[in-house]
C-alpha cells in the first residue's frame, strides 16, 4: 500500500490554443484521481493535492494531460510515468517532467505466470535435441479496454538470429486474469547421435542468442489486436534447470521514443513516496511504549515524541504519524497539553500566543484535520455549496473591479456570505467533536495561567485555532477538506478567500475595535467592516468559544448524530428478487454514516435502498471471475448480497476498510462467505448448489473497530521507526551532547551540532536518547532478518513481493 501527496500544473501544452485541459493520476493503467477542468488556458495550474493508499502492486505512477471535450471522446495530449522504483528519487520536492507521446506499444501492466524447462530428448533415430518447454500458466491485472475487462491471448515465442518460431494461445473472453495452462514445446539444438558425442553437450553459440519472448495481446475481433506487454527471457539462465516464476509485463523497447517529444509541453509535480515494511504489532511494543508515555516525562522535551520532532528536518514529517499514533492510543490530549505549556513559556506577550508553527500547533491543527472533517461539512458545506453553485460577485478591491460592478452591490453579497457563514460557525459548537473541545479546554486553561492579568487570553489561545487555522482554512480551501470535489474556478475562489479574510477578523478577539481596524493593510476591508457592529460579534464569538472550551454537559462525539463517514458514486448490481428480466449493474450515489449503508439514484436525493449498519454480517472482496468486473465488493446482509464496483482499487480499498470498521463489532458477523457469486444455481466458488449454504472461505481477519479514526497503529510506529533510522546521526550527537553537559557542567563544546536542539535536563534526554537508539537498532535487526528472508525466496524474473508503502 501507497499513501499519495501530489501538487500538479503545466505549462506549454500542445494544440498551440486556449483549451480546456483536465489531469489524471493512475497507478499503471487504472486512473484513481482526476482533477477538475481548467478552462480556456495552455498553462493550467490544478494546484490540487491527493494523499492515497495504493493497495495492490504496481509498476508506474502516471499522469495524463487531456484536452476535455464536449462532442467527442477526450484527447490524451502526454503522458509522465514514473517507475516506482525511481520514485525516491523526486520525492519532496518539485520537479518539471516534459510530457511524452501516449504509444499504446508503452500502455502495460499486469504480470504472467511461466514454468520454464530445458529437456533432452532422444529421438527415434538415436539422435539426442534439447527441448524448450514453455508452460503459460496465467496472467494477473491486464488492464482494461475500453472500460472494459479485455479479450486475452498469448504469443509464445524462440527467437534468435536466424529464427522466429512462434506459437499462440486461445483466447480467453471478458478478463483482466486469464488461466491459460498451455504447454509449447521448442527445438533449441540440433539434433545429434550417440555415435558422435558420449553425451550431450549444449552448443553454446546458439544458446547464448536466443530467448523466449511471451507477447500478451487483446483480441480485437473486427478490428486490431491491441498490444498488452511483453516479458523476454534468455535461454542461457535455465541450463538444464526448470524454474516458474511471475514476470512483470513490459512495454516494446521502442514503444515510448519519438523525436516530438519536446512538442507537448511539461507538467509540475511535487511528490512525495514512502515505503514502509510492517512487522507484526509485537515488534513495535518496545518503540510504541516509549512513545506513548511521553506525556508523562518530565520535562516533555526530553521525552521521545519530543525528540522525533527535533531531529527531524521537517516537523510535519514527525507530526503526522505522531499525532495519529497518540489519537489510536487516546494519549493526544496530555501530549498537546504539555508541548503546549512549553510553548507558552517561551512566549513574551499575550497576542502572540499559539501563533508560530511550532510542534503544539501543528500538532493541534493535524488533530483537527484528522477528527473535524464531520464538523465542517455539517457546519460549513451547505453554505459552500451555495456560495460554488450559485456565485454573486462580491469583489470589493476598487483595483479588480471589472467594468459594470457595482462595488455597493458587492459589498451587500459579501456581507450576505459573510454573516451565514459566521451564524453556521457560532451556531455549531454542539456539533464540535469532544477530542477537539478537551484540547481547547487544556489550550485556553494554559494560556490563562500564562497570562493571568489578560482577561482575553484565553479566548485568543481557542480562536487562533478554531478560526484562523480550521474554519477560514476550510472556506478558502474548500476542496482540500472534501467540502467541494475540486478546486473553485477563479472568481469564486476570490469570493471565498475575501470572505475567509473577514472570519479570521470576526474571530480575532478584539479584532473589530477601532484601533485594530486603523491598521488594516487593505483599506477595502477596513470600510467593509466598519459596516460591523462590535458588540454584537463579539459577544457571538465568546459565546461560542466558551461551548467549543468547555467539557460540561457535553455528548460523547457520534452519539447524539450519526457521524458521516464516506460517500461516493459507484456501481450496484440489481438484487434480481425475482427471474424475470436482467440483472444488470446501475450507477448509484452511496452513503455511508455510523449508522446505515445507503444508496441513492443521485446525490441528495431520498435513499433507494438503507442497511442499517447493525445487520451487516461481512464485507469482503468479490472474485472478478464473478462478473467479469474488476474493483467489486460485497455487503453481506440479512436479504441477497449487495454486489457492488468501485472506480477504481483505491476507492475499493477504502470503502472495504470503512465499511468493515464501522461494522468491527456487530454481534452477528460471519465467519465464512462465498468468494464469488451464486449464478445458474450454484455458487462459483465451491460449486454448493444451495443459496443459503455456510460460505467456503474465512472471512478477512478483524480490524481495529474506530470508525471515526481510521489509524492503523502498527503503521505509524513503523513510519516513526523509519524517521529515527533516517536522522540517527542526528540521534547521536545529541546522545553526545548530552553526555558531555551532564559530566562538564560547562560551557558547551562545537555548539554547532546541537545548539539547536532543546535540552532543559541533559540526564533525563540522555536516558530517552539510549532508549530510542537501542529500540531502533534491535528493529533494524528484525529488518534485515526480514529482508533476509525475502531475498531467499525471491527467483529470477518473480516480482517482488509488495511490501506496505505510503506516498504522501
Amino acid at each position: 500500500m501507497c499513501s499519495g501527496f501530489l501538487r500538479d500544473d503545466a505549462k506549454h501544452l500542445v494544440p498551440n490554443k486556449m483549451r480546456d485541459f483536465f489531469c489524471t493520476i493512475n497507478l499503471d493503467q487504472e486512473e484513481v484521481f482526476r482533477t477538475q477542468v481548467v478552462e480556456k488556458s495552455l498553462s493550467p495550474y490544478f494546484g490540487e493535492e491527493f494523499y492515497f493508499e495504493i493497495p495492490r502492486p504496481f509498476q508506474w505512477l502516471s499522469f495524463y494531460m487531456y484536452d476535455k471535450s464536449v462532442l467527442q471522446k477526450d484527447l490524451r495530449i502526454g503522458k509522465v510515468s514514473i517507475k516506482k522504483e525511481d520514485l525516491c528519487n523526486y520525492t519532496g520536492k518539485e520537479n518539471w517532467f516534459m510530457l511524452q507521446p501516449v504509444d499504446s506499444n508503452s500502455e502495460v501492466q499486469g504480470k504472467v505466470h511461466l514454468e520454464l524447462k530445458l529437456n533432452e530428448l532422444i529421438t527415434d533415430n538415436g539422435s539426442v535435441c534439447q527441448q524448450l518447454v514453455v508452460h503459460i500458466k496465467e496472467c494477473h491485472g491486464l488492464p482494461l479496454i475500453n472500460g472494459q475487462n479485455c479479450d486475452p491471448y498469448a504469443t509464445v515465442s524462440l527467437v534468435g538470429p536466424s529464427r522466429n518460431d512462434q506459437k499462440k494461445t486461445k483466447v480467453k473472453k471478458k478478463t483482466s486474469n486469464p488461466q491459460f495452462n498451455e504447454t509449447f514445446y521448442f527445438e533449441v539444438t540440433r539434433s545429434s547421435s550417440y555415435t558422435k558425442k558420449s553425451q550431450f553437450q549444449v552448443e553454446e553459440e546458439d544458446i547464448e542468442k536466443l530467448e523466449v519472448r511471451v507477447d500478451l495481446w487483446n483480441n480485437g475481433n473486427l478490428v486490431q489486436d491491441v498490444f498488452l506487454g511483453e516479458i523476454k527471457v534468455p535461454v542461457k539462465v535455465l541450463r538444464n534447470d526448470s524454474f516458474q516464476a511471475w514476470y512483470l509485463l513490459q512495454p516494446r523497447e521502442n514503444g515510448n521514443k519519438s523525436s516530438k517529444t519536446d512538442d507537448l509541453g511539461s507538467l509540475r509535480l511535487n511528490i512525495c513516496y514512502t515505503e514502509d515494511c510492517v512487522l507484526p504489532s509485537e515488534y513495535y511494543t518496545s518503540l510504541r511504549n516509549l512513545l506513548l508515555k511521553s506525556s508523562d516525562v518530565q520535562p516533555i522535551s526530553a521525552s521521545a515524541a519530543y525528540i522525533l520532532s527535533e531531529v527531524c528536518r521537517d516537523k510535519y514529517d514527525a507530526v503526522l504519524p505522531l499525532v495519529r499514533l497518540l489519537l489510536h492510543h487516546h494519549k493526544l490530549v496530555p501530549f498537546v497539553a504539555a508541548v503546549a505549556e512549553l510553548d507558552l513559556k517561551d512566549t513574551q506577550e499575550a497576542n502572540t500566543v499559539f501563533r508560530g508553527n511550532t510542534l503544539a500547533t501543528r500538532c493541534v491543527d493535524e488533530m483537527m484535520k484528522i477528527v473535524g472533517k464531520h464538523y465542517l461539512k455539517v457546519t460549513l458545506k451547505p453554505v459552500i455549496d451555495e456560495i460554488c453553485e450559485s456565485p454573486k460577485p462580491c469583489e470589493i478591491d476598487p483595483i479588480k473591479l471589472r467594468e459594470g460592478d457595482n462595488v455597493e452591490i458587492n459589498m451587500e453579497n459579501l456581507r450576505y456570505y459573510v454573516d451565514k457563514v459566521f451564524r453556521e460557525i457560532v451556531r455549531s459548537s454542539i456539533s464540535c467533536p469532544t477530542l477537539m473541545c478537551d484540547v481547547f479546554y487544556s489550550l485556553r486553561h494554559l494560556a490563562a495561567k500564562r497570562f493571568p492579568n489578560d482577561p482575553h487570553v484565553q479566548y485568543s489561545a481557542v480562536s487562533s485555532f478554531v478560526f484562523l487555522r480550521f474554519f477560514a482554512v476550510a472556506v478558502v480551501s474548500p476542496h482540500t477538506f472534501h467540502l467541494r470535489p475540486h478546486h473553485p474556478d477563479a472568481q469564486t475562489s476570490r469570493t471565498l478567500t475575501l470572505i475567509s479574510k473577514a472570519i479570521q477578523t470576526l474571530g480575532s478577539w478584539g479584532s473589530l475595535t477601532k484601533s485594530k481596524l486603523s491598521s488594516f493593510k487593505e483599506t477595502f476591508m477596513c470600510e467593509f467592516f466598519k459596516t460591523f457592529q462590535e458588540e454584537k460579534f463579539t459577544e457571538s464569538v465568546k459565546k461560542f468559544l466558551d461551548d467549543v472550551s468547555s467539557t460540561e454537559s457535553k455528548e460523547p462525539s457520534g452519539l447524539s448524530e450519526p457521524v458521516h463517514l464516506k460517500e461516493g458514486e459507484m456501481y450496484k448490481r440489481a438484487q434480481g428478487r425475482t427471474r424475470i428480466g436482467k440483472k444488470n449493474f446501475k450507477k448509484r450515489w452511496f452513503c455511508l454514516t455510523s449508522r446505515e449503508l445507503t444508496y441513492h439514484k443521485q446525490q441528495d436525493k431520498e435513499p433507494i435502498f438503507t442497511i442499517p449498519i447493525k445487520n451487516i454480517l461481512a464485507v469482503e472482496k468479490l472474485d472478478e471471475n464473478s462478473f467479469n468486473k474488476k474493483n467489486m465488493f460485497q455487503v453481506l446482509h440479512g436479504e441477497k448480497p449487495l454486489y457492488i464496483q468501485a472506480n477504481n482499487c483505491v476507492e475499493a480499498s477504502e470503502w472495504i476498510e470503512a465499511l468493515c470498521r464501522v461494522t468491527r463489532c456487530n454481534q452477528k458477523r460471519l465467519s465464512f462467505y462465498h468468494p464469488s457469486a451464486f449464478l445458474n444455481g450454484s455458487w462459483l466458488c465451491c460449486k454448493a448448489t444451495i443459496e443459503n449454504t455456510v460460505g467456503c472461505a474465512r472471512c478477512t481477519a478483524d480490524v481495529p473497530a474506530d470508525t471515526q479514526i481510521e489509524i492503523d497503529g502498527d503503521r505509524e510506529t513503523e513510519r516513526i521507526y523509519s524517521l529515527f533510522t533516517i536522522n540517527m546521526s542526528k540521534l547521536q550527537k545529541l546522545e553526545e551532547a548530552c553526555g558531555s553537559i551532564a559530566v562538564y557542567q560547562g560551557p558547551r563544546k562545537e555548539p554547532d551540532d546541537y545548539s539547536n536542539f532543546t535540552i532543559e535536563d541533559s540526564v533525563a534526554t540522555f536516558h530517552t536518547l539510549k532508549q530510542i537508539i537501542d529500540t531502533v537498532e534491535k528493529l533494524n535487526e528484525c529488518h534485515e532478518k526480514y529482508q533476509k528472508k525475502r531475498s531467499s525466496s525471491a527467483k529470477y524474473g518473480s516480482e517482488e513481493n509488495p511490501i506496505v508503502g505510503k506516498v504522501s
